[in-house]
């Protein structure tokens, strides 16, 4: 046990370390070249493809709303003609 914590408290004093941070070279420099273009598109496509994925799940808990509904009327219909017969 006291190994264990020997570790643990060696990884955590040395996770707090201050060490510089730097730029990568995309963030770092001209916004007008190519490699931040490409990843300002990167960026782009990422988000299409998150709100592509909510609006595919949203509309698919709209069709099953619309399913669920249209299934109770021909549910009710069913009932209403069962009680007028004689």
């Amino acid at each position: 046990m006291k190994l264990l914590s020997k570790i643990a408290l060696a990884a955590v004093m040395t996770g707090c370390i201050p060490t510089p941070v730097f730029a990568c070279a995309a963030c770092f420099g001209k916004s007008s070249d190519p490699l931040a273009f490409g990843m300002n598109w990167g960026i782009f496509t990422l988000l299409g493809i998150v709100a592509l994925m909510l609006s595919s799940i949203a509309t698919f808990f709209f069709f099953l709303i619309r399913r669920e509904v249209a299934a109770r009327e021909e549910k009710a219909a069913e009932e209403n003609l069962s009680g007028a017969e004689i």
